[in-house]
Parts: C-alpha cells; sequence; structure tokens
C-alpha cells in the first residue's frame, strides 16, 4: 500500500525545500543522486534495512534524520545510526527541524512537548504518483487509541490518547483521491474511539457514497447505533483483535473489555447482522496457550464464518509492558531480536511455557488450514461474505491471496543480507562536520 506517513511528511515540508521520495519496498534507492538530507521512517521490523539504508548516505557524508515508531521507542539506539532523531509526532516539530538545518544547527533530538494538533492536517500525495501502489486510498481520520493493551506500541507511541482531524478536512481528502473504484483505508488505530465524534463522522460520510474499511474495537459491538451508522457510511469491514478465546490470556494483555457483553462469539453475531465484513486477528504466546489453542481459534474462526483471519506469534516491541517484564523475567532470547543476524520474521523471540518453534510452527499450521480450500468454501456460503457479487469477488480474491502468503514471509530475514561491510555509526565528529559543512 501507499506510504501515507511519507505523504504526510511531505506536506508539512516548506514550499522551497524540493522532495523526492523513494520506497524502499519496490525500487531501489539511487543512493548516488545529489541530496542535502534524507528522512527515513524506521519500524522494529525495518529498522536493521534502516540502518543499512543510512549507513549508504553516511558512506557518501550525507546527514540522516529517522522518526517513526522504532525511533520513538527506543531513541538511544536510533540516535546511534542517524545524525537527529525525530522522537514522537512530526507535525510540532518537523518545520524547525528543517530551519535548523538550513542554518547548520541541526540538533540530535527533536521532541513536541505535548501530542500536536493534527485537524487541519495534509498530506502531500505529489510524492507517491508513478509508483504502482494497490488501488486503496489511505487516509488519516484520527491518530491514536485509548486503550493500554500490554503488547501494544500504539498505546505507548501515543500515551493511549487519541487526536483527530476535522471532518472537513477528512472529507476534502477523501474527495481528492477517490473514485468509484478506490477503496478507502482509514488507518486508524481505533476508528471507534470517542463515539459521539465518531457518529458524526460517519454520519458526514454517508453522501460521499465511498467503500471503505478500517480498524476497531470489539466495543463498537456494543453500540447498535454505531453499528447503524457505520453500515450506513460505507464501511465494509474492520480489522478488531480478538487476540485469544483464553480469558485468563486476555486479562494478562490487559485486554478483558474483550469479554464483555457475550464477548468475542456475541461480537461476531452482532456484525454479522449488520452484514459488517469481520478481519479477526489471534496472537499467540502468553502463558495460558496450549498445543489446542491454535486450532481451537481456526475452528472458531470457520464456524462463524469469518471474512478473513491472522494467527501471529506475540512479538515483544521494545517500550511496551510485554517487552519491559519479558526482559526483567530474564525471557528475551535476543538483547534485541530486530538486530540480531540469526533472527528471521515469524521466529518467537522469548521463552515461554510453549517451545518457541512450536509456537511458529502452529501459527503457520493455523494460517494454511483457515485459508484451505475446504474452509474458504463454507465460509463463502455466509450473506456478509458473499451477499453481492462485489462481496462475492473480494472475499475469493483476498481468500485465495491469503492461502498464497500463508508462509510466504515465514523465516524471511530483516535486513537486506546483500548488504555489504559494517553498519557505520554516528559519531561526534561526523556531526560536526554537517554543521559546518
Amino acid at each position: 500500500m501507499e506510504s501515507l506517513p511519507a505523504a504526510h511528511l511531505a506536506g508539512l515540508t516548506p514550499k522551497h525545500i524540493e522532495v523526492k521520495f523513494y520506497d524502499d519496498r519496490m525500487e531501489k534507492i539511487p543512493f548516488d543522486e545529489p541530496t542535502n538530507l534524507v528522512a527515513i521512517s524506521i519500524e522494529t521490523y525495518t529498522a536493521k534495512r534502516a540502518y543499512q539504508i543510512a549507513t549508504e548516505y553516511r558512506r557518501r557524508n550525507i546527514p540522516v534524520v529517522m522518526g517513526g515508531f522504532h525511533a520513538t521507542l527506543i531513541p538511544e539506539e536510533v540516535s546511534e545510526y542517524a545524525e537527529s532523531v525525530v522522537v514522537g509526532e512530526a507535525e510540532a516539530v518537523w518545520k524547525d527541524l528543517i530551519s535548523d538545518f538550513e542554518r547548520g544547527e541541526l540538533k540530535r533530538i527533536y521532541k513536541s512537548e505535548k501530542r500536536p494538533d493534527i485537524s487541519k492536517i495534509q498530506p502531500d500525495r505529489s510524492i507517491l504518483k508513478g509508483k504502482r501502489y494497490l488501488p486503496i486510498g489511505l487516509v488519516e481520520a484520527a491518530r491514536g487509541c485509548t486503550f493500554k493493551c500490554d503488547f501494544c506500541v500504539i498505546q505507548t507511541y501515543f500515551e493511549s490518547t487519541q487526536n483527530r482531524k476535522e471532518i472537513e478536512t477528512i472529507l476534502d481528502e477523501i474527495k481528492s483521491i477517490s473514485d468509484k473504484r478506490k477503496l478507502i483505508f482509514f488507518v486508524d488505530d481505533n476508528i471507534v474511539s470517542h463515539p459521539k465524534e465518531a457518529k458524526a463522522f460517519y454520519k458526514a460520510l454517508i453522501p460521499l457514497k465511498i467503500r471503505w474499511v478500517s480498524q476497531a474495537a470489539i466495543t463498537m459491538t456494543h453500540d447498535d447505533e454505531m453499528l447503524k451508522l457505520l453500515k450506513e457510511s460505507g464501511c465494509q469491514g474492520v480489522l478488531i483483535g480478538f487476540e485469544s478465546l483464553n480469558n485468563e490470556n486476555l486479562l494478562k494483555m490487559n485486554k478483558s473489555f474483550n469479554t464483555t457483553k457475550g464477548g468475542i462469539e456475541a461480537a461476531v453475531n452482532k456484525m454479522n447482522s449488520y452484514g459488517i465484513r469481520l478481519y479477526a486477528t489471534f496472537i499467540f504466546g502468553y502463558d495460558n496457550d496450549t498445543m489446542d489453542s491454535f486450532q481451537e481459534a481456526v475452528q472458531f474462526c470457520i464456524k462463524h464464518k469469518i471474512f478473513m483471519a491472522a494467527f501471529n506469534h506475540l512479538t515483544p516491541f521494545p517500550g511496551t509492558p510485554l517487552y519491559k517484564r519479558l526482559e526483567e523475567e530474564g525471557k528475551l532470547l535476543y538483547p534485541k531480536w530486530w538486530l540480531a543476524d540469526e533472527y528471521r520474521y515469524g521466529q518467537v523471540p522469548f521463552r515461554t511455557n510453549m517451545d518457541p518453534e512450536t509456537i511458529q510452527l502452529e501459527c503457520v499450521k493455523a494460517r494454511k488450514s483457515f485459508y484451505s480450500y475446504s474452509s474458504i468454501w463454507k465460509r463463502m456460503f455466509s450473506k456478509t461474505n458473499s451477499g453481492s457479487f462485489f462481496m462475492l469477488q473480494a472475499y475469493l480474491f483476498i481468500n485465495f491471496l491469503l492461502r498464497k502468503e500463508a508462509s510466504l514471509r515465514d523465516l524471511y530475514p530483516l535486513g537486506d543480507e546483500s548488504f555489504q561491510g559494517e553498519l557505520l555509526k554516528v559519531k561526534e565528529t561526523s556531526l560536526a562536520f554537517h554543521k559546518n559543512s
């Protein structure tokens, strides 16, 4: 999908600055192209690759700025590989950073004292033109989530708060990108936070007659007015983190709200009654998980004809309560799994009551089982999944795609294995060089 964070950063950049954007997922970066400053958005899974890219530019004496989730979660590490680090959201500090750089006074850390006002923020999508992204328009209506789930990076990054854009700002953005063919994906961490404001937003969407999807919490199913407005506004489906069928696990992850008002089963039935498709996610690796937990989750999803589902291992991201607890208990298998050369995508980087390799293998088996031909066939006979030609077409396309990808990324290396040499760390001498140049 298109890179909305890059477009947002471009929208914040003063107009006299020439901006070029390269997406490392789908094109080669022209490291020798003349430039004055490089900005890299960094997440934990992409940290090693980001440091490799930064090294290539540092070899050419070009300063690097890093921001994003990983830069905020663990700025001490990121500052070793970047001349400057943006901690938190960029809206309040980006123009100051650019101004400081133009004067040769780039600071090591830029951090907003409070959450910025994003009410009128608009991305600059011109940097995305010409790139072969999926025909899905990414739009941000609100940022952050008010829940405090134990494993979640979002609650750590935004301190369990949510900021919202003005409705007119969002509508203008949608009108500028949407057409009848394009699906809108609201990238909000929880589209149903602050129900009063959320409902006003859904009402404003109705005249646009768009199709959209997003991420939400199970609490949406407790509010019939919310569900009715979601459907009327064009909502095709939402991702909800069910996480576990075990109540003790949900309590451990600070997600006991998933058990209220009939719990997960009642939530699925309520969504089906409104014809809203569900992308259910499950995670495995908490203490109460057993060998039976994987197939129990799969069978639950097949029984209730859930549109699509994810079965993944628990991941301890730095800065989260989960990571701190596992670190204190001495259960982490690597000091920093995201930088360990021996770590591969899909591996479980901590010890628990189940063997880490077993959890990894059972997650793959669960995905293959859920996306088996028999499961796809059984789940197809649901009004929610195939009540119209559009729904049926989407159901078959997505399920066969995910069937193909069930084990595709398993044991995939982090970073670029063809990268040559050592990662270059920032030195005070190198920082002084850029200040004087």
